[in-house]
Formats: C-alpha cells, structure tokens, sequence
C-alpha cells in the first residue's frame, strides 16, 4: 500500500470520524437545549400555579379578618345571637362566593354556627388544627383532606354532589382558619372557611385561561386528577415510586410520566396539610410530541447536511494526499539514501507549504550531519591527544601522591607520641613505631583488625571503650584525655574524629603519649610541696596567735596600728588555709588521707550542706533551694569528706552567682550510683577555662564579679575526694543559663541489690 493511499485513508477516516462527532454531539446538544427549555418553563409554570393555587384562600383569610375583629361580631358571639351571626356569614360568603362552607366554633372548639345549617352544634373536626389556631392565636392556611360525612354537615347535598359526585369518599380542601379574639386577646372562637377543589369548574376555567391548553396543569389527590385546565377528568395517573418518595419527603419531582396515553414532561410539586404529610400534589406537564417532531426534523437536516459535507471532503481529500505524496517519496528517497551513508543528498523544493519546509530541513540536515561527520573525525582525534595527556598527568599525580604517603609514614614513624588510626568499622589501618612500644606488639597483629578482636592484648580493651563513647561526642569541641595503666606505663590517650565531605565519622584518631616521668616529676614537686608546706605551717601557727594576743589588746593601739594588724591576721589566715589545703590534697594523693567508709544518709548530707551555707547565701541576696527528692537511697563513703565537697561547690555557686539569685541543689539515681548537682545562675565558664576547672592553683578570672580570694585548690580536692569514692565529678552549662556542678557517689551495696 503506497503512501498516497495510506494519507487517503487517513484524511477519509479523519473525516469519518470527525463528522461523526460533530453529528452526535450537535444531536446531543439540540436534544439537552430542547430538555432543558422544556424543564425551565414547567418549573416557572409550576411556580406560577403554586401561586395561584393559594391565591383565593389569601382572599378568603384578608376578607375574613376584617369582620372577626369587629366590635359587632365579639358582641354578639359572646351574646350567643345566631342568627345574628348566621346572617353575617351569608353577607361573608356573598363577597367569597368560591367558599363551599363558613362555619363559626366557639372556644371549646364547637360548632357554633355553619352557613348551611344542616346540622347543630357538635365539633367540627380538623382538632389539631384548631388547637393549633387557638395556641398561637393567627390565622392559618392549609391545605387538608376532609372525609365526605364531615363536609355533608358543612354543605348542602347538592353542592357537595357536584364536588364528589355519588360515590367520592372524601375531598381536597383549602381551608382557611381565622381565630376569634376577646378584648383581653384571649381566644373566643374561630371562623372556618372552606374551598372544595374536586370538580371545582371555575378553577378549572380559571387554570385554562391562564394556562391554555397547551399545557397540562392539574391538582392532583392519591393520584387522581381532581381539578385541571383540560375537561378530562378523575383518570389515575401513572406517578413512580421513586416519584412518590421525593414528593413525601417535601421535595419537587420532574420526569417521565403517561397522560391518556401519550407521553408527557411533567413537573410535581407536594401538597402538604397540616401535620406535613403528603395529601397531593400540583402537577405541570407538556406533551413531548410536538418536541419531538422538532427534534426528529432537527435531526433530519443535520444528517443531510453531514451526508453532503461528507462527499465532499472525500473528493478534497483526493486530490491533497495526491499532492502530498509525491514530495514525501522524495523525502523518503533521500533518507535511504543517507542510511546507505550517501551524506551528500539533496531534494528539489517547489513548495511553500510544511511538506516544502519539510524539504527545506531535510537538505539543511543532510548537510548538517555531513558537517557534523567531518566534525567527529576532527574531535576524535583530538580527544585521543588528550587522553594521552591526561594518563601522563595521572600518572605524575600518583608519583606525587606516594611521595606525601612516604612522608607522612615517615613522619608517622618518627613521632615521639603514639598514633592508631581506625577507619569507619574500627579496623586499625596504621599503627606507628611509638604505639608499638607503648602497646608492646607488632604491627602485623594489629593492622587491618577490629578494636573488638584485640582485646586479648593489653590496653586495647580500654581503647574500645575510649573509641565507643569518642563517636558519640560533639567534634567541634574539645575531646577529654583519658588515662591508662598499660605494661608498667601511664598513657594519657586522647581521641578525636575524622570527618569526611559528608560530614559523617570516617574514623578515629588515638593519640597516645607516655606520662610516667611527669607523673614521677608531679609527684616529686607535690612531696616538696609537701614538705614546705609542714615546715611554713608552725610558725604560722605561732604567727597567729601572737596577732591574736596583740589585737585582744587593741585598746592601747592607734587606729592605724589596729588596721595594719587586722591586714597581718587575715593574710596569715589565708596562708593557714592554703598551707591547710595543699597538706589536704598531698594526703589524699599520696593515699594517706583518712576515710571512714560507712552508710550514711544523702537527704541529710544535702540538708547539712545547705544549712553550713546558708548564712554566707543571706549576706549576698542569695536563695538556696532543695530540689532533691526525700527518698534518696543511703550513700556509701566518708560523710565529712562528701560534705566538704558539696559545701566547696555550693560557696562557689553562691560566690559567683549575682546577688538576687537562685542556687539549687538537685539529686538523681543513675544505676548503683546517686547523682548530686549544684547550679548557679553566674554566667557560663568558657570552653578554653573548662580544662583547668579541677587542676590544682588554678583560678579562673571572673572580671564580671571581681575579686572574690581563694587557693585554686577547692576543686582539685573535691576531685580527688570524688575519685577516692570510685566516682566522678563534671561540668555542664545549665539548660537555661548558668553552670551546674555534679558529683557522683555509690549507694550502699543493700539498695543496689534491691
């Protein structure tokens, strides 16, 4: 099949197609505007029979309020004068004469007085109604269902023949209740009017002559035909169930219905009485046999136009794919050409249209990609001659790169200090000469193997540890030393991480550096310290206590000579407590230091503390508040010792925190141990101090709280007395501000078995 017949078939099947879219979508649309100008004037027809379904009984209730509330008719109904009153209903129903009855009850809702005097007195029905009339005191409208019997006692026979015929049971009817009102506005009676609507002729005439006959317009009771603006009359209608369920439910209904026979549109509107319940409906329909005979003669035209479209466009269609082939074979030509490998074709253009544009491109193309042929060539080997280059410079980059490795194994290898150095799963990837001596092992032992596997050898079980709680911290700030006891050495280790461009932990750096003769040398000087310190403190004494005896006579001393010795007696006490702690401390170092290990009570350890600072806390506005819980367990350690260090912390807290301030005292269980901390409200040490916080002669200048004395040996003791319980004592900035000081000590063996 050639291309021309291909593009004919499909510009016909386009067509085709087309046409036929075109055609129902036209049908569609003529039929849904013909449904919907149907459906829009049913339901204004519908609105405008609603109105005028309850226009006479508006006449009926605006004629009848004007009489009942005249003095004349109160009067002569609390007179009891019927026949007075029976003479003004006939007046009444002269100006109403649609009205089929007026009937007149008093206030315990009997008849008192009916138009048609059939009967006497008894109660008129309707009780609901009429309970309802005498509660809210207004006139009512409503459209109800009255049985024969009832309405026989309100009319002659006659009429009511001409309304039900002779064996109509019962009938619609638009009743009318206006209420009776005493001078005091209490309810005397009500006037009850009524208008039959079966067979009513003069509604039946008025609906044609506003309606015509053109359309159906009927008032409807349990599906019978009652009133309506053609002559036909009382024949069932054919109503659905869905139907019947919207109109009960108070909703309107429009649809499909069968009238005598012929199909109709109709639309349905309810008819409620009193209670709310369905008792008909008002119904407005349109024979669809004039539309449909628009519709049919709608549909005839469009297809006879599409017909001839259609042929038409069959003949077009010929003679444009002929005419489009013709340059798409060349085309076609041309591009078998250029497969085979022929770059160089050209086609004849003699068209302006898209095929020749087409043509246009191809020949634009087809040098293009000659062009972009001799390019490649060109490129090609360019990019050979840099290829050649760039393995020259990756091969001098990596004799580069293995000379800084070289290097850095030299440098490595030459350190004085230890270096070990795991990547991300914590295997050893280097492991230098220093380590090696440290550690006493070889490298091929160590290398390539997690911490983990090495716990057999001496000091890397504690390095696992180090490394374990060295990937939880923060690696912007400093990391801590630790120290260890491996093979007669002390090593002081500290780790720090290796960041990758991700900025996740790509290993770990373990620094190890001997401190065994600084130990030795520290030792040395602290024994010195000592010594000196023994030997300065005597003389002190005696010192003292002659300024003592001097200043008891101060009453033969000047003024002058009172404030040199006052200056001499506080300095040699200053002396007394730093000789008094450098003594303390050298004891506890040197293990000499007296502890007296016992069970002792942590609510009363705090509550001491507190009390032994609390003066000092008064005289600087300083509030001191127990937070600790009352059911602490029982601590196991030396109370004196324990208490100085929690009376150290809290003097400092109070001493650097601002007048006016709060210091709190907190305790918590973590495991076997109790944690004791102390917070201040001073401002936050800074990272570079945090390191000297528990060495010994080291104070921090606060130049905000200016001079405040002191040894630099508080901390250092509270440290060591901490460590001597197998506890630890740390820093950490306050949640809100501040610095809290905490401590831990064990509990008795009892509680942590418990």
């Amino acid at each position: 099949m050639g291309i021309r017949t291909k593009l004919l078939l499909s510009v016909i099947l386009l067509l085709v197609i087309s046409f036929s879219i075109l055609l129902c979508t036209t049908i569609i649309s003529v039929e849904s505007f013909i449904s919907r100008q149907i459906d829009s004037e049913l339901a204004e027809t519908l609105r405008y029979l609603q109105h005028q379904f309850y226009a006479r009984a508006e006449t009926t209730r605006d004629s009848l309020l004007q009489p009942v509330s005249a003095f004349p008719v109160k009067q002569r109904f609390i007179e009891k004068d019927r026949a007075w009153l029976s003479d003004a209903l006939s007046r009444w129903h002269a100006n109403l004469p649609f009205v089929d009855f007026i009937t007149i009850v008093d206030s315990k809702q009997d008849v008192f007085v009916r138009l048609y005097p059939n009967t006497a007195g008894g109660e008129f029905g309707l009780t609901d109604l009429l309970k309802k009339v005498f509660k809210e005191k207004r006139p009512i409208i409503t459209t109800e269902i009255m049985s024969r019997e009832l309405l026989e006692r309100e009319m002659p026979s006659s009429r009511l023949y001409m309304s039900l015929g002779k064996n109509g049971s019962s009938g619609m009817v638009i009743t009318v209740i206006v209420p009776i009102l005493g001078e005091r506005g209490e309810m005397i009676g009500a006037v009850i009017a009524g208008d039959i609507l079966n067979g009513d002729a003069a509604l039946s005439q008025q609906l044609r002559n506003l309606f015509g006959d053109e359309k159906h317009v009927t008032v409807i009771q349990n599906l019978t035909n009652i009133v309506s603006n053609r002559h036909a009359q009382g024949y069932q209608l054919n109503i659905s169930q869905e139907a019947m369920e919207r109109l009960a439910s108070g909703q309107s209904y429009a649809g499909e219905i069968s009238i005598e026979g012929s199909p109709h549109r109709t639309s349905f509107l309810p008819i409620l009485n009193g209670k709310g319940s369905l008792i008909g409906s008002l119904c407005v329909a349109v024979d669809m046999a004039s539309y449909r005979n628009i519709r049919e003669e709608s549909d005839r035209n469009i297809l006879a136009s599409a017909i001839v479209a259609l042929i038409l466009s069959f003949g077009i269609a010929y003679f444009v794919s002929r005419r489009l082939a013709e340059p798409l074979r060349s085309l076609a030509k041309g591009v078998g050409m250029i497969e085979a490998g022929d770059l160089n074709q050209q086609v004849e253009v003699d068209s302006a249209d898209e095929v020749g544009q087409l043509s246009r491109s191809f020949n634009s193309m087809a040098r293009a990609l000659a062009e972009r042929d001799a390019t490649i060539v060109a490129k090609t080997e360019a990019l050979q001659q840099l290829n050649e280059q760039l393995e020259k410079r990756v091969e001098e980059r990596t004799k580069r790169l293995q000379l800084e490795m070289g290097m850095l194994e030299t440098i490595l290898t030459c350190m004085a200090e230890g270096m070990v150095v795991t990547d991300r799963e914590n295997r050893v990837i280097q492991f230098n000469p220093a380590a090696q001596k440290f550690l006493d092992t070889v490298p091929h032992r160590v290398i390539g193997r997690r911490l983990s596997e090495l716990t057999a050898i001496d000091g890397f079980a504690q390095m696992e540890e180090i490394t374990i709680g060295a990937i939880a911290l923060d690696p912007e700030k400093p990391q801590p030393e630790t120290v260890l006891d491996v093979n007669n050495r002390r090593l002081r280790v500290s780790v720090s991480q290796l960041i990758d461009s991700d900025d996740s932990i790509a290993g770990l750096i373990m620094s190890i550096r001997e401190v065994t003769p600084e130990e030795a040398v520290d030792r040395m000087k602290a024994d010195f310290i000592s010594t000196v310190s023994h030997e300065l403190k005597t003389p002190l004494t005696s010192i003292k206590g002659a300024l003592q005896f001097i200043m008891s006579k101060s009453k033969w001393l000047t003024s002058t000579e009172r404030e040199l010795m006052t200056v001499c007696q506080r300095n040699t006490d200053r002396l007394i407590r730093l000789i008094t702690d450098i003594l303390d401390i050298s004891k506890i170092e040197a293990g000499k230091g007296e502890f007296v290990y016992q069970p002792l009570s942590a609510v009363e350890l705090i509550n001491s503390a507190i009390d032994e600072i609390k003066g000092f806390a008064i005289g600087r506005s300083i509030t001191v508040i127990n937070s600790a819980p009352a059911d602490l367990p029982q601590l196991f350690g030396d109370y004196e010792r324990l208490a100085q260090v929690l009376s150290n912390l809290l003097s400092n807290a109070v001493k650097f925190s601002p007048e006016h301030k709060v210091v709190m005292v907190n305790g918590a269980i973590s495991g076997s141990y109790v944690i004791i901390s102390v917070t201040d409200s001073g401002r936050q040490i800074q990272w570079a101090d945090r390191e000297k916080l528990f060495r010994k002669f080291q104070q921090l200048e606060r130049d905000d709280m200016g001079s405040r004395g002191g040894t630099g040996l508080g901390l250092a003791i509270c440290k060591e007395i901490v460590e001597r319980h197998h506890g630890k004592i740390f820093y950490e900035t306050g949640p809100t501000g501040g610095n809290v000081f905490s401590f831990t000590v064990p509990v008795c063996e009892g509680y942590h078995e418990r």
